[in-house]
């Protein structure tokens, strides 16, 4: 794997682990931050297939938009549309006053982030 794609990779772990250790807070969760660092795990993760490609890598985080320019090559990631528009409203919504996520919401939006993150893994490793 070339040094830009270890770099995304490192860079969505580290936003995975921070999700995944949020979500296990007993006292005082950010369920908030939870659905935050998953989105941006995914976005990492998309990003770092595209460095792979040795496509551009646009300034954006929407999801559905990193997808689109996936597609070609990984068309069944189709399939995840409906999860990364969700995952996308993420990385903003509960970034400002009048919205806040459930621990439930939380719960869901990093099994998705999971479950993506470990699939685009698996591409990397298997396209170097």
């Amino acid at each position: 794997m070339n040094p830009i794609v270890e770099e995304w990779v490192r860079k969505a772990s580290a936003d995975l682990q921070t999700a995944k250790r949020e979500a296990r807070v007993r006292r005082n969760p950010n369920p908030d931050a939870v659905c935050f660092h998953a989105q941006q795990a995914v976005e990492k993760m998309l990003k770092a297939r595209l460095a792979l490609m040795h496509r551009d890598i646009p300034r954006t985080h929407d999801l559905t938009q990193l997808l689109d320019a996936l597609l070609d090559a990984e068309p069944l990631w189709e399939a995840w549309r409906p999860a990364l528009d969700e995952l996308v409203s993420y990385a903003v919504e509960f970034r400002y006053p009048g919205e806040m996520a459930t621990k439930q919401m939380a719960k869901h939006a990093l099994k998705k982030a999971v479950a993506i993150c470990r699939e685009i893994h698996a591409s990397l490793n298997s396209d170097s």
